[in-house]
């Protein structure tokens, strides 16, 4: 039961983010889409934490795999906030909703990593529970979705709230690859310390971390205000 309980309360936890990026993607397809398009979204992210638990172990070792995906989220944040195009009313609905669901894709790729790990390590080697955790992620991120994206309708600055998760995920992302521990490790030993909820393997220590998700949210919010401004200075000129 305890163990039930952890995994359920882990879901509650990382399910945040895919509902972020579900809701912030889907927030301009036409009415009768949204609900497909968070459909869709949740089952992407499902799928891929069904593969990474496949491959998992192997990938969060690979270097530069972690600042790769810092970058992407980074763009994907930037994206995000900034908006679409003007034209973007001009492009069918088919387009615009699979447009929607390869945002979700690229950005549930990178997120889904860590989320993986916290759930197999809740479950303990028990496939049945690591099953049930990612079975009841697909409610809680469509649920999630829909509530962020209406949030978003009503409240734009919502959309500046998603975008700086995702750029405080992207910066633990990047200090924490194993390059970058490797060399913190051998430079800095006092900023790395063993990580025991992962078998004891070096991570940052957690001051750190929140150094960098702070710069990479501050980052975020900053290239898309001049992203903004650099688009709306050529409209006021006219």
């Amino acid at each position: 039961m305890w163990q039930v309980l952890q995994i359920v309360w882990i879901d509650i936890l990382l399910s945040g983010d895919n509902a972020v990026v579900i809701g912030l993607a889907c927030r301009s397809l036409p009415a009768g889409q949204k609900r497909l398009g968070i459909f869709l979204g949740a089952a992407t992210a499902v799928g891929l934490r069904i593969l990474f638990a496949l491959i998992i172990s192997r990938l969060l070792e690979l270097p530069f795999l972690r600042i790769a995906g810092g970058l992407l989220l980074i763009w994907i944040a930037v994206k995000l906030a900034v908006g679409e195009e003007d034209g973007a009313q001009d492009i069918r609905e088919s387009t615009s909703l699979w447009q929607a669901v390869r945002t979700i894709a690229i950005a549930d790729a990178v997120m889904s990593l860590d989320n993986v790990v916290a759930i197999s390590a809740a479950a303990h080697g028990n496939p049945w529970l690591f099953v049930f955790g990612l079975l009841l992620s697909i409610p809680l991120i469509m649920v999630g979705s829909a509530l962020i994206m209406t949030l978003v309708e009503r409240f734009p600055v919502f959309v500046w709230a998603g975008a700086l998760l995702l750029g405080w995920i992207a910066g633990e992302m990047l200090v924490s690859d194993p390059l970058i521990v490797g060399q913190l490790a051998t430079t800095a030993s006092q900023l790395v310390a063993p990580d025991t909820a992962h078998g004891g393997a070096p991570m940052p220590v957690s001051g750190l971390l929140y150094t960098a998700a702070v710069v990479g949210a501050i980052l975020v919010v900053t290239i898309a205000i001049f992203l903004r401004r650099h688009k709306a200075a050529p409209e006021s000129a006219e």
